[in-house]
């Protein structure tokens, strides 16, 4: 079965980076994971105390690859969720986005699987 090219992991983290730049969304990288084949997480802080952190899974029905919500809830929270992936996976990449009405774009064409 072949599999699909994928983009190397700091690649796709400068794009979406420069992405959420042209929209005026503050980024970060918060924990900079394996440069080919690192997972990405998003954390989205909403600057009220709360966050969401989304991650890219398979979508069994379809095969597809879709953003799936992490842990959401009190920041600190989500903190912890993160920091536990972390030390479980140290090729992860974390993006810290700040957003008052929680964009990520990562609905978006190019982004969203």
């Amino acid at each position: 079965m072949a599999t699909e090219p994928r983009l190397a992991a700091d690649f796709w983290v400068r794009a979406y980076l420069a992405r959420l730049g042209l929209a005026n969304i503050p980024a970060y990288i918060t924990h900079r994971g394996d440069a080919t084949a690192g997972a990405v997480l998003v954390k989205c802080a909403t600057l009220d105390g709360r966050a969401r952190a989304l991650h890219r899974s398979y979508d069994l029905a379809s095969g597809a690859l879709v953003w799936v919500t992490l842990a959401e809830g009190p920041e600190a929270e989500v903190d912890a969720a993160i920091a536990r992936q972390c030390r479980y996976d140290s090729d992860l990449w974390v993006i810290e986005i700040e957003s008052r009405d929680g964009r990520t774009l990562l609905d978006e064409p190019g982004l969203s699987g």
